[in-house]
C-alpha cells in the first residue's frame, strides 16, 4: 500500500511517516500543498494523509483537487479543530475520514490501512493462494498453517505477489508498491528482498521468476 503523508510540521510529518513504515507500508511526504499535488500527479497513491492547515495551498483545496480530478485516491484529513461542523466540512470537501489532533498513531494506523483496502477493487482481508495466507487487518502471514516471521518490506512484497492472484509483477511494480520514491532503491533490492522471502517461505518453492517480466505466486 502506498501512502502520502501531507503535514507542514516536520516532527509529526516524520512521526507518522516512519511509523507507517514500520508497518509495511510505502509512504513518501510533503511540507505543502503544493508539493503534494505534484507527487498525487504523478504518482498512484492508495491513501492520502492530509493536514487541513497548510501553508500556501491550504488541504481544503488539495481535497477539492483531488475530488475534480478524480484522483483514485482515499483521504484521511487531519485537523486540530474536531467540531462537528468542522467535520461536516471536511467530509463535504471529498474527504474519505477525518481524524482530530492530538490522535492515537493506532487509531491512525487502523483508519489508514481500512481506506487503503476501500482504494482498491474489493479483496478479502486475508488473501490465499497456493496454501500461503496473508492476513493484511493483523499484518501476519502463514504457510500450510505455520507462522511467517517476516520484515516489513518481505511482507510487503508477499502481500504484492498475492494481491496480482497469480499474473506476474514486475520488478518496476514492486518498487513503486513497497518501497518509497526518491530512493536509491534498485532491481537489486527487490532481488535481495525476494531471496530472503523464499528462504522464510520454504520448500517446495513458491515465487516464480519469469525471465525479463517479473515475478508471481506459483499455482499449487
Amino acid at each position: 500500500m502506498r501512502v502520502l503523508v501531507v503535514e507542514d510540521e516536520e516532527f509529526l510529518r516524520e512521526m507518522i511517516a516512519e511509523g507507517l513504515r514500520r508497518d509495511a507500508l510505502a509512504v513518501d511526504e510533503a511540507g505543502d500543498g503544493l508539493e503534494a499535488l505534484r507527487r498525487l500527479r504523478l504518482g498512484e497513491y492508495d491513501v492520502l494523509v492530509l493536514d487541513r492547515d497548510l501553508p500556501g495551498l491550504h488541504g481544503d483545496e488539495v481535497c477539492r483537487q483531488v475530488v475534480r480530478e478524480r484522483l483514485l485516491t482515499r483521504v484521511l484529513m487531519l485537523t486540530a479543530s474536531g467540531t462537528v461542523r468542522d467535520r461536516v466540512e471536511g467530509l463535504g470537501l471529498g474527504a474519505d475520514d477525518y481524524l482530530t489532533k492530538p490522535f492515537a498513531y493506532d487509531e491512525l494506523l487502523a483508519r489508514v490501512l481500512a481506506l487503503g483496502r476501500r482504494a482498491r477493487p474489493a479483496l478479502p482481508p486475508v488473501l490465499e493462494r497456493a496454501g500461503v495466507a496473508v492476513d493484511t487487518a493483523r499484518r501476519g502471514a502463514t504457510r500450510d498453517g505455520h507462522r511467517l516471521a517476516l520484515s516489513r518490506k518481505e511482507f510487503a512484497v508477499l502481500e504484492a505477489l498475492l494481491r496480482a492472484e497469480g499474473a506476474v509483477v514486475s520488478n518496476d511494480d514492486l518498487i513503486e508498491q513497497v518501497w518509497e520514491q526518491d530512493t536509491s532503491y534498485s532491481t537489486n533490492a527487490v532481488r535481495v528482498t525476494l531471496s530472503k522471502l523464499r528462504a522464510k517461505l520454504g520448500e517446495p518453492p513458491l515465487i516464480e521468476t519469469v525471465p525479463g517480466a517479473g515475478y508471481r505466486i506459483a499455482a499449487r
